[in-house]
């Protein structure tokens, strides 16, 4: 993360030290939300450690953002987690984006002819961001992943978003993410990875098995604007036991159409 560049000692202090420790400090802070939307939550300590400063000035952002509930704390576990502010926040995006706004009626119709659970992602600081989702009917959970970062490696819409890059963009990429293992299926090696980017591209799609999370399946395929530049992918994800994405009938065709119509709607002219 780019935190990482944020150093010791405070600059809390008087004149221009106040004005510098004011944008260190919101610096820092948005550097604290980033993590915890990359890892779900983290602890004082965790959060210190990869930020390289002292876990009393984390405690006093922490203090801060729970203040203004960006931040929960789980008492359980006393770990920190993204709270209800940050979605205040994030309601007011997706009606401004032109992209949301012409993918919202497909998502819809997508989620209720194949009945799971369908996504738009967009390509994000090397991470996959989704921007607005629909539920299908047979839905077992509610989990709303607008918002959340994803990794490119081990999510379907992530893959597409690799594919599509020029090789030194994806080469930046994933040297500084790596290919850390979200779960005992995720892909960690380099050249299997390109193996499924280059199917990925050449097929119009792309699928994980249970890689970014046991019991979690996707496929996802691109969307273009009117250069013919991939801006997002649109998924469709659901439960393992009984959404093997390749094996349900019309899926790959279905999807596919949606995306297209989606890039229709940016512009988008099949040549």
């Amino acid at each position: 993360m780019a935190s990482n560049n944020v150093l010791e000692p405070d600059a809390d202090a008087e004149g221009d030290g106040g004005q510098q420790g004011g944008v260190q400090s919101v610096d820092r802070a948005l550097a604290v939300l980033e993590i915890l939307a990359r890892d779900g939550h983290a602890g004082v300590s965790e959060i210190a450690e990869e930020m390289g400063i002292h876990k009393s000035t984390v405690s006093r952002l922490l203090g801060s953002l729970v203040g203004r509930e960006m931040v929960h704390q789980n008492s359980e576990r006393g770990k920190y987690q993204l709270g209800f502010g940050i979605l205040r926040l994030a309601s007011s995006i997706p009606g401004r984006l032109s992209l949301v706004r012409e993918a919202r009626p497909v998502l819809e119709n997508l989620a209720e002819e194949f009945k799971e659970t369908v996504n738009l992602a967009v390509l994000r600081s090397n991470y996959a961001v989704n921007v607005d989702q629909a539920m299908g009917p047979s839905t077992l959970a509610t989990f709303d992943w607008v918002g959340s970062l994803t990794p490119l490696h081990a999510t379907s819409s992530g893959k597409v978003l690799l594919a599509a890059l020029a090789a030194d963009e994806r080469e930046r990429i994933l040297k500084e993410t790596g290919l850390p293992a979200r779960t005992p299926r995720t892909i960690t090696k380099r050249d299997k990875l390109e193996k499924q980017l280059i199917d990925a591209a050449r097929d119009g799609y792309a699928v994980t098995l249970e890689e970014f999370e046991i019991g979690l399946n996707s496929m996802a395929v691109p969307v273009y604007n009117h250069l013919g530049t991939v801006i997002g992918a649109v998924s469709i994800s659901g439960p393992a036991f009984r959404f093997d994405p390749e094996k349900v009938p019309g899926l790959v065709e279905g999807l596919g159409q949606a995306g297209l119509r989606i890039s229709a709607n940016m512009g988008y002219t099949r040549r």
